[in-house]
C-alpha cells in the first residue's frame, strides 16, 4: 500500500510563520502559505525588494546569501494595521538552487504588552512621584520653618493625610486591577440576585448623597432571575459607578437606577440582564467617551484629583464586566447627564 509522504512543501506551509526561500539572485524562490497570506500570492520569482521594501531586509539578505549569519532584525509591515516581526536570514548550503532562508515572527502582541506595560509603570510612577513630594516637602517645613507653628502644622498635617490617603486608594486599586486581571479569563457562577445588591451599594453611599442633595431612583422589577458571578466584584462596579454618577451629578439632581430583563436583544443574542444608571451631571465630551476606561484616563485630571479619583475605576469596572462575560455601554451629552448602561447574561445565555 502506498504510503501518504508529507512533501517539504506540506512542511513548509504547515508553520505558523512566513518562510521565505531564496536563490543566489535574491529572487523568492518559494514562499509558505503564511509568507503569501502576509506578502501575496504572486510573490514568487520577485526580488526580495519588491516584497518587502526595507533596507534591513536586504542588509540581512545579503548577508546570508554571502554565507554569514547575521543578527535577527525587526520590521514593521502594514497591512490595514502595523504588525511588527522580527526578521532572521541564515544561507543554506548544498542545495542548489535554494541559498538562504528568511523568516518572519510576528512579535506585536509582545511589543504591544511590552508597550503597556511601559506606559503603565510611567504613569503609576507618576501618580506616585506627586503626592510623594508633597509629603516629603512637609515633612521637611514641619521639622523646620513651621516647627513650632501650631497652625501651620495643623494645616500642613491634613494636607498630608489627605496625599497618604490618595497614595493609599491608588495602591488600592492597583492591587484590585491586578487581581482581576489575574482571574479575567474564568467566568464566575455564583447566583446573584442585583436587587439586593444595588441596593446594599445605595445604602452604603446614602450618606454622602444626602450631603449633596441627590436623590436614588429606582425601578427594579418584581422578579429577576439571577446571573452568574462574583458579588464582591460586582458589588465593587455598582459601587464605583454609583459613586462617580454622584461625585460628577449636579447638587439637588437625581440619579436613576433601573434594571431591565432582555430576553433576547437580537437574533444571535441570549438574555441578558441591563442595569442602567443615569444621572444628572455636566456630561462627557463626545471625544473622551471611547477612552474613559483606559487606565489613568481622566476628562477632567483636575477635577478627578480633587474628588479623589485615581484613573482606575472604569478601567476595573471595564475588567470585572469582561471577566463575567458582559460589557458596558456609555452614553452622554453634555449639559444633560451620562448613562452607564451594564449588559450581564443570564443563566440561561
Amino acid at each position: 500500500m502506498e504510503e501518504n509522504l508529507l512533501t517539504p512543501t506540506d512542511v513548509f506551509d504547515a508553520l505558523p510563520d512566513p518562510v521565505l526561500a531564496l536563490d543566489s539572485g535574491r529572487a523568492i524562490f518559494f514562499a509558505n502559505k503564511a509568507g503569501k497570506e502576509l506578502l501575496g500570492e504572486a510573490i514568487e520569482g520577485e526580488d526580495i525588494s519588491m516584497a518587502l521594501r526595507q533596507p534591513v531586509v536586504l542588509s540581512l539578505a545579503d548577508a546570508a546569501l554571502a554565507g554569514k549569519h547575521p543578527e535577527p532584525g525587526e520590521i514593521k509591515i502594514s497591512r490595514g494595521t502595523v504588525q511588527i516581526f522580527e526578521i532572521q536570514a541564515t544561507p543554506i548550503h548544498g542545495n542548489e538552487r535554494i541559498k538562504a532562508l528568511i523568516s518572519l515572527k510576528n512579535n506585536t502582541r509582545i511589543k504591544q504588552a511590552d508597550e503597556i506595560r511601559s506606559t503603565f509603570v510611567a504613569n503609576v510612577s507618576h501618580e506616585l512621584r506627586s503626592p510623594l513630594a508633597s509629603l516629603l516637602g512637609f515633612i521637611e517645613t514641619l521639622q523646620g520653618a513651621a516647627k513650632d507653628d501650631p497652625e501651620a502644622r495643623e494645616k500642613f498635617l491634613s494636607i498630608m493625610e489627605n496625599e497618604a490617603s490618595r497614595m493609599s486608594r491608588l495602591i488600592d486599586d492597583l492591587l484590585s486591577l491586578s487581581s482581576v486581571e489575574v482571574d479575567e479569563h474564568v467566568q464566575p457562577r455564583e447566583p446573584v440576585n442585583l436587587i439586593p445588591l444595588l441596593s446594599g451599594v445605595v445604602n452604603v453611599i446614602q450618606a454622602q448623597a444626602v450631603k449633596k442633595g441627590i436623590r436614588f431612583i429606582s425601578d427594579f422589577p418584581e422578579h429577576l432571575p439571577n446571573i452568574p458571578g462574583d458579588v464582591d466584584q460586582l458589588t465593587q462596579v455598582f459601587q464605583n459607578l454609583l459613586e462617580n454618577a454622584m461625585k460628577y451629578g449636579r447638587p439637588e439632581s437625581e440619579i436613576q437606577i433601573k434594571i431591565i430583563v432582555d430576553h433576547q436583544l437580537s437574533e444571535n443574542s441570549a438574555s441578558h440582564v441591563m442595569v442602567r444608571i443615569r444621572d444628572q451631571g455636566d456630561g462627557i465630551p463626545s471625544k473622551d467617551l471611547s477612552r474613559l476606561t483606559e487606565r489613568f484616563y481622566r476628562v477632567d485630571k483636575a477635577r478627578s484629583r480633587e474628588l479623589g479619583g485615581t484613573g482606575l475605576g472604569l478601567a476595573i469596572v471595564k475588567h470585572i464586566i469582561g471577566r463575567h462575560r458582559g460589557r458596558l455601554e456609555i452614553d452622554s451629552e453634555e449639559g444633560v447627564g451620562s448613562t452607564f448602561t451594564v449588559f450581564l447574561p443570564t443563566f440561561e445565555s
